[in-house]
């Protein structure tokens, strides 16, 4: 397992531990639901919490699961969030700069509306980094209706960006980048108009 891998596993555990702390008569479905997870991924995530003894599970009343936190449980929700924090601060940091750079080489270029790709953690940072560089957020899209918001903008699913007025979309998602990007290209995008500040050779695609 990569540090990536590594990084995303430790992330879906600490949201578990968190969720069944809260309510510990949530389903495997709705886990789920709620962390937007393949079933069989949860089921799996929970046994290998279990045999950790994070939690313990039990079918009190009857044909009903119910999860509960351990003691080792909590101390390892308490680790699990420290780590996290700490991996968000170098996220942040990073990522800050390298949005910035990539917003005013765009601006540079006389790009002024942009889209947004994927809804993560790094989406709220580029969001500032953009507004410092006097650039237009026309819409953000990702892989599938997500019925939300992000400050004020619908969030659309990717078949419905020719509904958006756009220059160049950005990937704004650390996690689902790859996925994103291909998706993209399934649909249609031309790859001159997506980039992001982890794909390689971004600006002079733009220029050729």
């Amino acid at each position: 397992m990569n540090n990536k891998e590594e990084h995303q596993d430790g992330y879906r555990s600490l949201l578990l531990l968190d969720e069944i702390s809260k309510n510990h008569e949530l389903t495997q479905r709705d886990l789920s639901k709620k962390l937007g997870v393949a079933l069989g991924l949860i089921n799996s995530y929970i046994k290998n919490l279990a045999s950790k003894g994070y939690i313990t599970v039990s079918t009190i009343p009857r044909k009903r699961y119910t999860y509960y936190l351990t003691p080792s449980g909590f101390a390892e929700k308490t680790r699990l969030t420290y780590q996290h924090l700490q991996n968000f601060t170098n996220l942040y940091r990073v990522a800050r700069r390298d949005f910035h750079t990539l917003f005013n080489d765009l601006r540079g270029l006389k790009i002024k509306r942009v889209v947004f790709c994927g809804v993560d953690e790094v989406t709220e940072i580029a969001y500032l980094s953009l507004k410092e560089a006097e650039l237009e957020l026309a819409g953000i899209i990702d892989k599938a209706e997500a019925k939300r918001k992000f400050f004020g903008y619908e969030v659309l699913p990717i078949d419905r960006l020719e509904e958006i007025d756009y220059e160049i979309i950005i990937i704004t998602s650390f996690n689902g980048g790859e996925a994103l990007k291909k998706a993209l290209l399934e649909a249609g995008v031309d790859e001159r108009r997506i980039c992001g500040i982890n794909t390689e050779g971004w600006l002079k695609r733009i220029e050729g």
